[in-house]
């Protein structure tokens, strides 16, 4: 053994030597988990940034991506840092000694000779500069070429570099302080941000400006010297403010949170979001609260029907108001008479009922259960088509009695939409569901009524664009239903100051429904327009009432901005009159709708029957007609209430005739019989 040859002892100490270094390394890898470790970016569906998320300890640190970064600042980057950066291992002996001789030349250290490799390392493991120190950080760097790719190591270096503050990486100090991605920038904006990192709490533009110019054109007057920059461009700039901070993108604000809770991990989320419909639905959501009392709130929600993808959202009209960092779009609220367009299609369904189907709107009681109207009265006969347009309770409930209320529910359950029963109601038969008796959030009510638009097939809603595309479903609604309730909803009153759609053409047409919950503690309206279903929502978070602010008043106007707000932004994606025909008995140009020859009675209709529980009720008459009307009943001249509306007390049961005359005289008269009994 002792006469082994010396070169046969220095190969195994060689080799002892290369498996203790392998050893090593593999025992102690460099610690490059930090960099792991990166904001959440979320986007809109064509790659727009709504809303990005520090790292848990408040650092912003974007991860950097080479493809999406400017060409010119990466080169700038490689010659002002690391000219052999592509042909060293991590560490460039070349460099060391160039810094070593400036620096005994200069008396000073000049430049430490690091590679931007050995940077990445000092990041990853921040020590002290000592000697030591800058061993480690050369090893490391060893370490890190072994594993790594030149383009890894780079994008790691870009995620991680300091830029002053709780900023890390170059693409969020490019939104911080250009207030955009990296992906296009000036040779000003290349050498702010090489020059950051070198010393960054000191250059800190927003608080250091002087030190920030005057770094900026030490850096601009090297990439002059190597052809990357003009001459002149260090002395142009001197005149170039520094930049200030500006804040982080903060668009989508419930939505994004909701997709990064969902991916806390996912560095890039890609929504199904569109930025466009997302500024005109918060625009829309704020001009709408500032009408309004400083407490109450809106949400709102704009679906894509067809491939149940969630275009904008909105659980608030705005943060600085009272439960305005709440989701309220996620938030049980009583749904009011949003759910009787399905009671009605289930009905339609079963047979029991079509869209001229009369029904009594008359005073009844369900077991225990005894509902009124909205304003305390009751027409009489009516279709089901008008008790629909016009919200009737009694009929309603009478039409859900027919259908089943637990079948009913179970239906909305199997849809995804999972109506809350209060506690207090027990094991009643659950008809107060047609009235808003159970609770419903703004995503469960969209998920509705996007069957309602799509053949009655409810599938559910899409939020992030690489999620499939819905198949299957469940059938909520027959189609042929679906379709009569969507015909009928187009034709219900429009809001205050608008003309009906039929009447004036391109405006929107729009199937809709209102809502007021019990005590007026919530205001709906939901729709189906073209390729968009629309919810909007308002109240106050705290569920505290807003005595006499109604579904019609509250928020059907917001409906209807945001279905003008949509077509001004894709045109053609609303329906508009002209779309479809109008009903037989409409007029068929404006100036036949102004120059409308005489009044229509639509309540009570010539030949019904009424049935009257009580006298003291009485009834609002109604009709179609330009200008105020005088109401008569045998002769006799109708008053009014409070509200100006004609309110007919029959004295006792009989036939009866009644009367509407205009301002010009013209007149129109219905026959009724009034009936009474227990």
């Amino acid at each position: 053994m002792l006469g082994l040859p010396r070169i046969y002892w220095a190969g195994v100490a060689a080799l002892t030597l290369f498996a203790g270094v392998l050893a090593a390394d593999h025992a102690l890898p460099p610690p490059i988990e930090a960099a792991l470790e990166v904001s959440t970016v979320v986007r809109d569906r064509n790659g727009e940034v709504l809303r990005a998320f520090p790292v848990a300890d408040g650092r912003w640190r974007l991860q950097a991506d080479l493809e999406t970064i400017d060409p010119d600042f990466l080169d700038a980057l490689i010659a002002y840092e690391d000219e052999r950066y592509y042909r060293h291992a991590g560490v460039d002996p070349f460099a060391l000694v160039r810094a070593t001789r400036d620096s005994a030349l200069a008396g000073r250290i000049v430049s430490g000779g690091s590679t931007l490799t050995m940077q990445l390392a000092r990041l990853i493991e921040p020590r002290e500069r000592t000697i030591g120190a800058k061993l480690l950080q050369m090893l490391r760097a060893v370490q890190l070429e072994l594993r790594y790719s030149k383009r890894e190591i780079l994008e790691f270096y870009l995620t991680l570099a300091p830029y002053g503050g709780n900023l890390e990486g170059v693409r969020a100090a490019s939104w911080a302080y250009f207030g955009r991605e990296p992906d296009e920038l000036t040779v000003e904006q290349i050498a702010m941000l090489i020059a950051l990192p070198q010393s960054p709490e000191a250059r800190r533009p927003d608080r250091r400006p002087d030190n920030a110019v005057r770094a900026r054109g030490r850096v601009l007057d090297r990439l002059a010297e190597v052809g990357l920059a003009r001459t002149e461009a260090s002395a142009d700039a001197v005149l170039d403010p520094a930049p200030g901070r500006r804040d982080f993108p903060a668009d989508a604000w419930h939505a994004a949170e909701a997709l990064h809770r969902a991916a806390p991990e996912t560095a890039d989320l890609v929504s199904t979001l569109d930025i466009r419909l997302q500024h005109m639905l918060q625009e829309e959501l704020a001009l709408a609260a500032a009408e309004t009392g400083p407490d109450v709130q809106f949400s709102a929600l704009l679906v894509e029907t067809e491939t149940r993808a969630v275009r904008a959202m909105a659980g608030s009209a705005s943060r600085e108001r009272p439960g305005g960092w709440m989701d309220l779009t996620d938030r049980a609220r009583s749904p009011g008479s949003t759910l009787k367009p399905f009671i009605y299609a289930m009905a339609f369904d079963d047979g029991l009922a079509a869209g001229g189907t009369r029904i009594a709107d008359l005073p009844r009681r369900f077991a225990g259960y005894r509902p009124d109207n909205f304003d305390r009265r009751f027409r009489g006969d009516v279709t089901i088509a008008e008790a629909l347009q016009h919200s009737l309770n009694v009929p309603a409930v009478t039409a859900l009695d027919g259908v089943g209320a637990r079948r009913f529910n179970a239906a909305l359950t199997f849809a995804g939409a999972h109506p809350q029963r209060p506690r207090a109601a027990g094991s009643d038969s659950g008809l107060a569901v047609a009235l808003g008796g159970a609770g419903l959030t703004v995503r469960q009510l969209a998920v509705l009524y996007a069957a309602l638009g799509d053949e009655g097939v409810a599938r559910p809603l899409r939020w992030r664009e690489d999620d499939p595309q819905p198949e299957g479903g469940y059938a909520v609604i027959g189609a042929e239903s679906a379709a009569e309730v969507l015909d009928i909803l187009r034709r219900a009153p429009h809001p205050g100051g608008r003309m009906p759609a039929s009447l004036a053409r391109g405006a929107p047409d729009i199937a809709f429904k209102t809502g007021t919950s019990y005590g007026f503690r919530d205001a709906w309206a939901a729709g189906v327009t073209g390729r968009y279903t629309l919810v909007v929502w308002t109240g106050r978070a705290d569920g505290a009432p807003r005595e006499g602010v109604t579904g019609r008043e509250g928020a059907l106007p917001l409906l209807f901005r945001l279905a003008d707000g949509l077509e001004r932004i894709e045109p053609g994606s609303v329906s508009r009159a002209g779309d479809r025909a109008p009903p037989a008995d409409t007029p068929g140009t404006m100036a036949e709708y102004r120059t409308d020859p005489a009044p229509h009675i639509l309540f009570p209709p010539d030949g019904a029957e009424v049935w009257s529980q009580s006298a003291e009720r009485g009834f609002i008459l109604a009709a179609q007609a330009r200008g105020d009307l005088t109401w008569y009943a045998d002769g006799e001249r109708v008053g009014r209430n409070a509200l100006g509306e004609p309110v007919w007390v029959p004295p006792g049961p009989g036939f009866y005739a009644v009367t509407a005359v205009d301002d010009a005289g013209r007149t129109a008269r219905s026959r009724v019989r009034i009936r009474t009994g227990g």
